[in-house]
Protein backbone atom coordinates (compact mmCIF):
# COMPACT_ATOMS: atom_id res chain seq x y z
CA UNK A 1 0.00 0.00 0.00
CA UNK A 2 1.01 3.22 -1.32
CA UNK A 3 1.77 5.62 2.14
CA UNK A 4 -1.26 7.71 3.40
CA UNK A 5 -0.87 11.58 3.88
CA UNK A 6 -2.87 13.36 6.84
CA UNK A 7 -2.59 17.02 6.88
CA UNK A 8 -3.94 19.61 8.93
CA UNK A 9 -5.89 22.30 7.53
CA UNK A 10 -4.97 25.69 9.33
CA UNK A 11 -1.79 26.72 8.71
CA UNK A 12 -1.04 23.88 6.76
CA UNK A 13 -2.94 23.09 3.58
CA UNK A 14 -5.10 26.58 4.11
CA UNK A 15 -4.01 30.69 5.48
CA UNK A 16 -5.57 31.28 7.49
CA UNK A 17 -3.68 34.16 8.51
CA UNK A 18 -5.75 35.91 5.94
CA UNK A 19 -9.10 36.12 7.49
CA UNK A 20 -8.60 34.96 10.72
CA UNK A 21 -8.33 38.42 12.10
CA UNK A 22 -11.18 39.93 10.04
CA UNK A 23 -13.18 37.02 11.22
CA UNK A 24 -12.21 37.25 14.99
CA UNK A 25 -12.61 41.39 14.94
CA UNK A 26 -16.48 40.36 13.89
CA UNK A 27 -16.87 38.10 17.03
CA UNK A 28 -15.37 40.67 19.35
CA UNK A 29 -17.44 43.27 18.14
CA UNK A 30 -20.51 40.86 18.51
CA UNK A 31 -19.50 41.23 22.47
CA UNK A 32 -18.29 44.98 22.17
CA UNK A 33 -22.29 45.94 21.04
CA UNK A 34 -23.64 43.55 24.05
CA UNK A 35 -21.48 45.46 26.48
CA UNK A 36 -19.34 42.22 27.22
CA UNK A 37 -16.02 43.02 25.61
CA UNK A 38 -14.06 46.07 25.75
CA UNK A 39 -10.45 46.96 24.96
CA UNK A 40 -8.47 45.21 21.73
CA UNK A 41 -9.09 42.26 19.85
CA UNK A 42 -6.69 39.35 21.52
CA UNK A 43 -5.42 38.45 18.04
CA UNK A 44 -2.14 38.00 19.31
CA UNK A 45 -3.48 35.74 21.67
CA UNK A 46 -5.24 33.61 19.27
CA UNK A 47 -2.45 32.94 17.28
CA UNK A 48 -0.10 31.81 20.12
CA UNK A 49 -2.29 28.99 20.91
CA UNK A 50 -3.62 28.05 17.11
CA UNK A 51 -4.12 24.61 17.02
CA UNK A 52 -6.40 23.69 19.54
CA UNK A 53 -9.95 22.92 19.50
CA UNK A 54 -12.32 26.11 19.01
CA UNK A 55 -13.76 24.79 22.56
CA UNK A 56 -10.53 25.30 24.27
CA UNK A 57 -9.79 28.78 22.33
CA UNK A 58 -12.96 30.39 23.65
CA UNK A 59 -12.59 28.73 27.09
CA UNK A 60 -8.74 30.57 26.71
CA UNK A 61 -9.77 34.03 25.28
CA UNK A 62 -13.05 34.37 27.56
CA UNK A 63 -12.49 32.69 30.54
CA UNK A 64 -15.14 35.19 32.19
CA UNK A 65 -17.63 34.24 30.21
CA UNK A 66 -20.37 32.16 30.20
CA UNK A 67 -20.60 28.95 27.94
CA UNK A 68 -24.13 30.41 25.99
CA UNK A 69 -22.02 33.55 25.39
CA UNK A 70 -18.62 31.53 24.16
CA UNK A 71 -21.34 29.67 21.83
CA UNK A 72 -22.71 32.58 20.30
CA UNK A 73 -19.05 34.27 19.85
CA UNK A 74 -18.25 30.90 17.95
CA UNK A 75 -21.24 31.06 15.28
CA UNK A 76 -20.41 34.16 15.08
CA UNK A 77 -16.67 33.66 14.04
CA UNK A 78 -17.66 30.74 11.99
CA UNK A 79 -20.11 32.24 9.89
CA UNK A 80 -17.18 35.10 9.00
CA UNK A 81 -14.69 33.11 8.38
CA UNK A 82 -16.92 31.21 5.61
CA UNK A 83 -18.19 34.61 4.47
CA UNK A 84 -14.08 35.35 3.77
CA UNK A 85 -13.82 32.31 2.22
CA UNK A 86 -16.62 32.66 0.19
CA UNK A 87 -15.89 36.13 -1.52
CA UNK A 88 -12.33 34.87 -1.86
CA UNK A 89 -9.98 36.68 0.74
CA UNK A 90 -8.48 33.40 1.82
CA UNK A 91 -5.64 31.28 -0.31
CA UNK A 92 -3.97 27.82 -0.40
CA UNK A 93 -0.42 28.17 0.83
CA UNK A 94 1.57 27.95 -2.16
CA UNK A 95 2.29 24.82 -4.03
CA UNK A 96 -0.77 23.00 -2.40
CA UNK A 97 -2.78 22.71 -5.19
CA UNK A 98 0.75 21.08 -7.13
CA UNK A 99 1.63 19.07 -4.08
CA UNK A 100 -1.64 17.22 -3.66
CA UNK A 101 -2.27 16.73 -7.21
CA UNK A 102 1.46 15.30 -7.62
CA UNK A 103 0.82 13.37 -4.30
CA UNK A 104 -2.44 11.73 -5.81
CA UNK A 105 -1.29 11.22 -9.30
CA UNK A 106 1.66 9.20 -7.77
CA UNK A 107 -0.95 6.70 -5.97
CA UNK A 108 -1.06 8.36 -2.36
CA UNK A 109 -4.06 8.60 -0.08
CA UNK A 110 -4.93 11.98 0.78
CA UNK A 111 -6.58 12.97 3.63
CA UNK A 112 -7.32 16.30 6.30
CA UNK A 113 -7.68 15.79 9.34
CA UNK A 114 -8.59 19.51 11.50
CA UNK A 115 -9.56 20.94 14.61
CA UNK A 116 -11.52 22.81 13.15
CA UNK A 117 -15.55 22.26 12.50
CA UNK A 118 -17.05 20.95 9.60
CA UNK A 119 -19.03 23.54 7.94
CA UNK A 120 -15.88 25.87 7.86
CA UNK A 121 -13.52 22.68 6.42
CA UNK A 122 -16.45 22.11 3.62
CA UNK A 123 -16.30 25.92 2.59
CA UNK A 124 -12.35 25.90 2.19
CA UNK A 125 -12.84 22.51 0.19
CA UNK A 126 -15.46 23.64 -1.78
CA UNK A 127 -14.07 27.17 -2.55
CA UNK A 128 -10.45 25.15 -3.82
CA UNK A 129 -11.64 22.41 -5.63
CA UNK A 130 -10.07 19.94 -2.66
CA UNK A 131 -12.02 17.04 -3.28
CA UNK A 132 -10.37 16.77 -6.79
CA UNK A 133 -7.40 15.15 -4.40
CA UNK A 134 -8.44 14.65 -1.03
CA UNK A 135 -9.98 11.07 -0.12
CA UNK A 136 -11.46 12.28 3.34
CA UNK A 137 -11.58 15.44 5.48
CA UNK A 138 -12.45 14.66 9.22
CA UNK A 139 -13.47 17.08 11.87
CA UNK A 140 -12.58 16.94 15.40
CA UNK A 141 -16.84 16.69 15.37
CA UNK A 142 -15.85 13.12 14.22
CA UNK A 143 -14.81 12.04 17.42
CA UNK A 144 -16.04 12.17 21.00
CA UNK A 145 -13.03 13.90 22.17
CA UNK A 146 -11.14 17.45 21.46
CA UNK A 147 -7.71 15.31 20.84
CA UNK A 148 -6.29 15.03 17.53
CA UNK A 149 -4.52 11.86 18.16
CA UNK A 150 -8.14 10.37 18.44
CA UNK A 151 -9.29 11.28 15.31
CA UNK A 152 -5.79 10.92 12.71
CA UNK A 153 -6.37 7.28 14.87
CA UNK A 154 -9.98 7.29 13.74
CA UNK A 155 -8.95 7.86 10.47
CA UNK A 156 -6.00 5.09 10.38
CA UNK A 157 -9.04 2.08 11.33
CA UNK A 158 -11.28 3.66 9.16
CA UNK A 159 -9.58 3.38 6.02
CA UNK A 160 -7.21 0.68 7.36
CA UNK A 161 -4.59 2.84 6.75
CA UNK A 162 -0.80 1.02 7.71
CA UNK A 163 1.82 3.49 6.26
CA UNK A 164 0.61 7.35 6.84
CA UNK A 165 2.67 10.48 7.71
CA UNK A 166 1.13 13.71 9.35
CA UNK A 167 1.72 16.88 8.06
CA UNK A 168 0.90 20.23 9.96
CA UNK A 169 2.25 22.89 11.39
CA UNK A 170 1.52 23.20 15.79
CA UNK A 171 2.20 20.77 18.27
CA UNK A 172 -0.97 18.86 18.24
CA UNK A 173 -0.08 17.43 14.67
CA UNK A 174 3.20 15.91 16.02
CA UNK A 175 1.52 14.66 19.15
CA UNK A 176 -0.75 13.01 17.40
CA UNK A 177 1.67 11.18 15.05
CA UNK A 178 3.61 10.26 17.79
CA UNK A 179 0.82 8.83 19.71
CA UNK A 180 -0.46 6.46 16.83
CA UNK A 181 3.16 5.66 15.87
CA UNK A 182 3.62 7.73 12.64
CA UNK A 183 6.15 10.14 11.45
CA UNK A 184 5.86 13.98 11.73
CA UNK A 185 6.51 16.57 9.00
CA UNK A 186 6.46 19.96 10.33
CA UNK A 187 5.75 23.13 8.76
CA UNK A 188 7.80 26.05 8.91
CA UNK A 189 4.77 28.67 8.08
CA UNK A 190 2.82 30.94 9.43
CA UNK A 191 2.08 29.84 12.70
CA UNK A 192 4.13 27.90 13.33
CA UNK A 193 6.51 27.57 16.71
CA UNK A 194 10.03 26.33 16.37
CA UNK A 195 10.21 24.42 19.76
CA UNK A 196 7.35 22.69 18.68
CA UNK A 197 9.10 21.96 15.42
CA UNK A 198 11.86 19.91 17.32
CA UNK A 199 9.08 17.41 17.80
CA UNK A 200 8.76 17.00 14.22
CA UNK A 201 10.72 13.91 12.66
CA UNK A 202 10.99 16.81 9.58
CA UNK A 203 10.61 20.33 8.78
CA UNK A 204 9.63 21.79 5.40
CA UNK A 205 9.42 25.48 4.37
CA UNK A 206 7.55 25.02 0.83
CA UNK A 207 4.76 22.55 0.83
CA UNK A 208 6.24 21.08 -2.47
CA UNK A 209 9.40 19.52 -0.57
CA UNK A 210 6.77 17.07 0.23
CA UNK A 211 6.70 15.42 -3.28
CA UNK A 212 11.06 14.90 -2.76
CA UNK A 213 11.07 14.23 0.49
CA UNK A 214 12.52 10.18 1.46
CA UNK A 215 9.53 9.58 3.92
CA UNK A 216 11.87 6.30 4.65
CA UNK A 217 14.30 7.97 6.37
CA UNK A 218 11.60 9.92 8.37
CA UNK A 219 9.85 6.66 9.06
CA UNK A 220 9.61 5.67 13.19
Amino acid sequence: MKQAYIFDMDGTLFQTNRILGHALEDAFDFLRMNGRWSGATPLAEYQAIMGVSLPEVWQTLLPAHSDEERMCVDRTFQDALIRHIEQGHGALYPGAEATLHALKEAGHRLYVASNGWKVYLTAIVRQYGLDRWLDGVYSIEDVASSQKSDLVAYILSGHQLTEAVVVGDRISDFTAAKVNGLPAVGCRFDFSNEVELEQADAVIEDLQELIQLDLKAITL
